[in-house]
């Protein structure tokens, strides 16, 4: 059961950027399960704070806090969309950021936006999986519905 509130993070601000993010208030290792989510509503379009589970299926997380998950190239955690559970990618220790690679989710985001993640993998503009080279996203996990787009997708017209 997913509720409205998460036991192992915190929303902060940071007053630098301007914005909210989700920090760890424990230790996690990589592979481990941090919690399960759910969809408080579903859209058949993208916003800018869902994340996609299907063709034209986009919802809001539930618990809700989890959308200040902010993007990074080099993320820690991973929205896996099939068991609907956030999982480590790398060890995590309490106080980090959580954050999560946008396009291992979206094909085509609603609202492409230039990265300022600092990483040196780091890919600029973030527009969705479907405007990055495979040679690329062959080095990220991405959710089912992913890996299905690129199998479907001619090779052609992708970056």
């Amino acid at each position: 059961m997913v509720t409205n509130e998460l036991s192992m993070a915190v929303v902060r601000h940071n007053d630098e950027t301007n914005q909210r993010q989700l920090h760890s208030l424990q230790s996690f290792n990589a592979g481990d399960v941090i919690c399960d989510f759910g969809a408080r509503d579903t859209f058949e379009y993208p916003t800018y704070l869902t994340v996609q589970v299907g063709t034209n299926k986009h919802i809001l997380l539930a618990p809700e806090d989890l959308q200040y998950s902010n993007h990074s190239c080099s993320p820690n955690i991973f929205f896996d969309t099939t068991t609907m559970q956030v999982i480590a990618l790398q060890p995590i220790e309490a106080g980090d950021e959580l954050t999560f690679f946008y396009p291992s989710t979206e094909w085509d985001m609603a609202q492409p936006f230039q990265c300022y993640c600092g990483q040196k993998n780091c890919l600029g503009l973030i527009e969705g999986a479907a405007h990055i080279a495979d040679e690329v996203l062959k080095h990220y996990k991405l959710t089912d519905f992913v890996l299905t787009q690129l199998q479907l997708q001619p090779r052609l017209e992708r970056v």
